[in-house]
């Protein structure tokens, strides 16, 4: 394994880009290579079969352009597909459920509840990793499909985005839901709205953070040195992507590069 060797992120699209700026505060020293499947979005209404295809196409896409460790920014991806991208490449493979769950038991809830798209609810992924992990704790999940418009409208502090919440959690929350797991990594961007909705007393737990948490533990990479950089990869290119990702990085992107990916291969 080549230390110098960028980190490579995957996601369906731009809610990747919180674990991504997740990873750059945890570890200025490394770079990273980030790759949006923008032409095949959103994952989380796909079938099983065609998410693993897909992701499966994007992370074979990254490891050959070369790469030290790869992160499924994606958690519809990471739920159907982390299995499938750990065969098909041959460096270390990070998702995001096992992080988020390890978070949200450390907050100690014995209740924990999980916001998430519909393909994310529907693979049963965190619950099974939950139940796994401790058994004693009770878990229940939703489907938030409206959170990802929102989020990237940049209504992470809004009315609207309060109203739509208040609807979506209002079971969990009479339910006594200790922690939420934001199972999807666009949810991050709402925070401010669902922090009013769920209140002081229920942990929100970042799945970005934790994500960047597991990996700064992994002993082959830098947490300082020298300033790295990011290259960013897309299958589409779009202004929309461009707002957005200035908004979650805090800047401009710099390196943009337009892929097309081919079933098995790179092109």
């Amino acid at each position: 394994m080549t230390s110098r060797l960028p980190i490579g992120v995957f996601d369906s699209g731009v809610g990747g880009l919180t674990v991504l700026e997740a990873l750059r505060r945890a570890l200025p020293g490394e770079r990273f290579l980030y790759l949006g499947d923008t032409a095949r979005l959103p994952y989380g209404t796909k079938s099983e079969g065609t998410v693993r295809q897909y992701a499966v196409n994007a992370a074979s896409h990254l490891v050959a352009r070369g790469i030290k460790l790869l992160v499924i920014a994606c958690n519809t991806a990471s739920a159907h597909a982390l299995d499938a991208i750990a065969d098909a490449v041959d460096v270390p493979v990070v998702g995001v459920v096992e992080p988020g769950v390890e978070a949200a038991l450390a907050t100690g809830a014995s209740r924990i509840a999980v916001a998430g798209t519909e393909g994310t609810v529907a693979s049963g992924a965190y619950q099974r990793a939950l139940a796994a992990a401790s058994p004693g704790v009770e878990v229940r999940a939703v489907a938030c499909p409206l959170f990802v418009a929102l989020a990237e409208e940049g209504w992470g502090d809004h009315p609207v985005t309060d109203l739509v919440a208040r609807e979506y959690l209002a079971d969990v929350l009479a339910w006594g839901a200790e922690a939420i797991i934001l199972g999807c990594t666009h949810y991050p961007l709402l925070l401010p709205s669902l922090r009013r909705v769920a209140g002081p007393g229920v942990r929100l737990v970042d799945s970005a953070s934790a994500v960047a948490a597991a990996v700064q533990r992994l002993p082959f990479v830098r947490a300082s040195g020298e300033a790295g950089g990011v290259h960013l990869l897309l299958t589409d290119g779009s202004d929309h992507f461009l707002r957005v990702a200035r908004a979650i990085l805090g800047e401009a992107p710099g390196t943009l590069e337009l892929v097309h990916l081919e079933q098995g291969g790179v092109s």
